[in-house]
């Protein structure tokens, strides 16, 4: 699929934004979802580049009682909150990585470079607890379209949206 010129882009996210929450409606809270691929990963500058503490929203990583995933936004889109069944364990989409765009995979952050290798990549099953915003993820991406995973996931939000 050939890149969107920038100033359509903007064109279709204006007229996308009012109808993102109607389209959402299918999605329920409590929704268990088998076989979702995850991996893991840490802080670090080699796995999160200038900003090895922070997310893609710009706030500290979480690990704890809530801990934070990265996701394709365009699939999982940020803020969604899930737990893992397997482990009882919540996270909420607040980063995104550029390798798992166009993928189904969510990568869970892990406090250590320890607990990281332990997860490893495993098939899960999660249940939705709270969807997140396509809106928001739409509008945080807008400003980074010059990245090509942003701008992929920029494009199938548009086209989500159309459909």
């Amino acid at each position: 699929m050939r890149p969107l010129p920038l100033f359509c882009t903007a064109a279709l996210l204006a007229a996308a934004l009012p109808v993102f929450a109607a389209r959402d409606i299918d999605k329920q809270v409590g929704q268990r979802i088998e076989k979702v691929r995850t991996t893991a990963y840490t802080h670090g500058a080699a796995e999160n580049g200038a900003h090895p503490r922070s997310n893609a929203i710009g706030t500290r990583l979480k690990s704890g009682a809530l801990s934070s995933a990265a996701a394709d936004w365009s699939h999982w889109p940020v803020g969604t909150r899930f737990r893992v069944v397997e482990t009882g364990r919540e996270h909420i989409i607040d980063d995104v990585g550029s390798a798992i765009v166009g993928t189904n995979t969510i990568d869970l952050f892990k406090p250590s470079s320890r607990a990281m290798h332990q997860w490893g990549v495993r098939d899960v099953t999660i249940e939705i607890l709270e969807w997140g915003s396509p809106e928001e993820s739409l509008e945080i991406l807008m400003s980074r379209r010059k990245s090509r995973p942003a701008r992929k996931m920029v494009e199938r939000l548009l086209v989500q949206n159309a459909t």
